[in-house]
């Protein structure tokens, strides 16, 4: 049976979907960098409309109430039902809104939170060390207590990280501001020299090795 494209053509035709693939991805990772909070990609729907502003802002809830194991743990950890009945066995207790947190702590199956801040498998985070060396809660995740539905306002990028990573001092924040939103850090070279010096940074090129977050 002969051939129905000749080669030449063949190949044309791998070249055009190759293409068209390269362009699709391009268009989705420009959308993904463009988009603003609101349409959906950089602030997912959760299975609670459950707002930082509210909690965070309004109340004055301190981060590790909710995200307990930041301090000493790579993760920062999600509230259990239990954690967020605490309150809500007694405010808003019948609220349909709630619904949700009412039938995971019945059944005992957990909220399945959508992450926003999210990092490949081959990346390795520590939220423990960071917030022990000065870096503030809003440094990566901005915000919050002003955030009536979180959302992703940092790229997470590699070179974001290693901007940081690099320079970290003007980064810093005293160890009692770390988890105030409000707080700023130092804008004296001075005394963000003097920061870095107390919490005993790795030089640099250690910071900055591949290792440090590849693992």
């Amino acid at each position: 049976m002969p051939q129905v494209f000749q080669p030449p053509v063949v190949l044309g035709i791998k070249l055009a979907l190759l293409a068209l693939l390269a362009l699709i991805v391009a268009a989705w990772l420009t959308l993904y960098k463009a988009l603003p909070a609101h349409s959906g990609l950089l602030s997912p729907q959760q299975p609670i409309a459950f707002s930082h502003k509210h909690h965070a802002g309004d109340d004055g809830i301190d981060c590790r109430y909710c995200h307990w194991s930041v301090e000493r743990s790579a993760f920062a950890g999600m509230p259990s039902a239990d954690v967020c009945l605490t309150c809500h066995a007694q405010l808003f207790s019948d609220a349909p809104l709630l619904a949700p947190l009412r039938d995971a702590a019945r059944t005992g199956r957990p909220l399945r939170w959508v992450r926003v801040h999210h990092l490949p498998d081959f990346v390795f985070f520590n939220h423990s060390i960071h917030v022990a060396k000065g870096v503030g809660c809003v440094e990566c995740h901005g915000r919050v207590d002003r955030m009536p539905r979180i959302e992703r306002v940092a790229s997470l990028e590699m070179q974001w990280c290693l901007g940081c990573h690099r320079d970290p001092a003007p980064h810093l924040r005293p160890r009692a501001a770390v988890f105030d939103m409000a707080s700023q850090p130092p804008t004296d070279a001075r005394a963000q020299s003097a920061l870095a010096a107390s919490y005993h940074l790795l030089p640099r090129q250690r910071l900055t090795d591949c290792s440090t977050c590849h693992r």
